[in-house]
């Protein structure tokens, strides 16, 4: 307990200031007869985001003990999520919020706008073929696993469709989590956090076609090649389309823009608006929403952004420059665009310390711990997980003359993406219950697992 009052101050620790503050948060969460204390939908998701905000900066402590950050925003959430099994549900509503689950959505795509923009292209095209080799192993030793191997074996007697399915989901990489390891660490420029950034948007094309063929083959019988040509033509097209034109493009019009106002807010609703844009496009084409936030950010980290210096620090440099010798004033342009450049990350960062941490918290919030009631359920999604863990591992093998180990274990969270594929199987009808159950399990025992593990890796090296 003695850690607490460095955060809270020794005041707060009494009985007496936690019990007015959870009499406040919870106000709203009860039943009030009449109309004394009643307060609207809106209202009551301020107070949500104002939960959520306050779990995730206490959840921060892990630092303490050399954790990500992360790690506490998902422990926290699995707390909160879980507090139903002490007869509390007074949080049982966040499940519903509309608002909420925006927020944390935009989050993530908040946060590999993010991730884009501290990432470099032409780092990324020297490790794309080790990405690439990377991606494949990843999806082929999982999906082969699960379908023909461990499916058959510890779920007997479910159709092919099921256990393609199964392979389906083991297949999926879900980069935000590991983004955020490799962020919170400062390691984002290394190599191997660039072949994982690589490799997961590879990864993310090559589960959308699996997906698209394994739903192909539940609904009609059929594979349709031609639907599968279509995927991976929009795939590459969007990404090779999205960083040519984009770098040529963002240039211009980031000087328009600038001609109007070259103030801060104009500066931030360009860098915004662009990752909103190209989430909306790859969205529209069948991509995950992140992966055109991802290439963005990767089209504005090559942008000159003198346009947009800070107007204060341009006129005071200038006087200062005045009469000074040319190669001074060069200098100092050089000096003002490397803090444009600097600055776009600073602006962005504090939306990010807004919206990151509710896609993370209410990530462990969607985990139920009554799942591991069921001893059949826990054993089967234990080695499904070693499995999953496994075929990730295995593919830093080919990462080359890097930490393998890193990159092996960058690739192992299913996050989002994992649910995104179960969901699509529950609503299909080729999984019960039960197999959701343990595909749930899995996904939370490879997104609690990695933060740790990843973390001690990166301080070691």
């Amino acid at each position: 307990m003695k850690i607490f009052p460095s955060i809270f101050g020794n005041s707060f620790l009494k009985k007496r200031s936690w019990g007015w503050l959870l009499a406040v948060m919870t106000l709203p969460l009860g039943s009030c007869e009449g109309d004394f204390f009643a307060p609207s939908h809106f209202a009551t998701t301020l107070l949500w985001i104002v939960l959520l905000l306050v779990a995730a900066r206490v959840s921060s402590i892990v630092t303490r003990w050399k954790q990500p950050e992360v790690l506490g925003e998902l422990l926290i959430g699995v707390l909160l999520g879980n507090l139903f099994l002490f007869g509390f549900n007074g949080l049982e509503l966040l499940r519903t919020d509309e608002t909420i689950h925006f927020l944390a959505e935009l989050g993530v795509v908040i946060l590999l706008f993010q991730v884009g923009l501290e990432s470099n292209i032409k780092a990324m095209r020297r490790v794309g073929g080790r990405a690439l080799a990377v991606a494949i192993v990843g999806v082929v030793i999982p999906f082969v696993f699960g379908t023909w191997i461990f499916g058959p074996l510890l779920l007997p007697g479910l159709s092919f469709n099921a256990y393609l399915f199964i392979g389906a989901i083991l297949t999926a990489t879900s980069v935000g989590i590991t983004a955020r390891v490799f962020k919170d660490a400062n390691a984002l420029q290394t190599p191997e956090a660039q072949i994982v950034l690589g490799a997961a948007v590879i990864d993310d094309v090559m589960g959308l076609i699996i997906l698209a063929v394994v739903s192909a083959m539940v609904k009609t019988g059929a594979v349709d090649i031609g639907n599968i040509g279509v995927i991976i033509l929009k795939a590459i097209g969007f990404l090779a389309s999205g960083i040519i034109i984009g770098q040529f493009a963002a240039g211009k019009i980031s000087k328009f823009l600038a001609i109007l106002s070259g103030g801060l807010a104009m500066k931030l609703t360009f860098a915004i608006t662009m990752g909103l844009f190209f989430a909306f496009l790859a969205d529209a084409i069948g991509l995950a929403p992140i992966v055109g936030a991802f290439t963005a950010g990767l089209i504005l980290d090559n942008v000159h952004f003198r346009y947009f210096a800070d107007p204060t620090i341009v006129s005071e440099m200038q006087v200062v420059l005045k009469n000074a010798p040319e190669k001074a004033q060069k200098e100092a342009h050089t000096v003002l665009e490397r803090y444009a450049e600097r600055h776009l990350d600073s602006i962005v960062a504090p939306i990010g310390h807004f919206l990151a941490p509710i896609f993370f918290v209410m990530t462990g919030f969607a985990v139920n711990l009554q799942l591991l009631g069921n001893f059949h359920v826990v054993v089967v999604a234990f080695v499904f997980t070693i499995v999953a863990i496994g075929g990730k591992v295995a593919s830093g093998l080919v990462a080359g003359n890097v930490r393998k180990a890193i990159v092996g274990f960058g690739m192992v969270p299913r996050g989002e993406v994992g649910l995104i594929f179960a969901a699509m199987g529950r609503q299909l009808d080729v999984i019960n219950a039960e197999e959701f159950s343990i595909i749930v399990l899995i996904i939370i025992l490879t997104t609690l697992i990695t933060p740790p593990i990843l973390s001690k890796l990166l301080r070691k090296g």
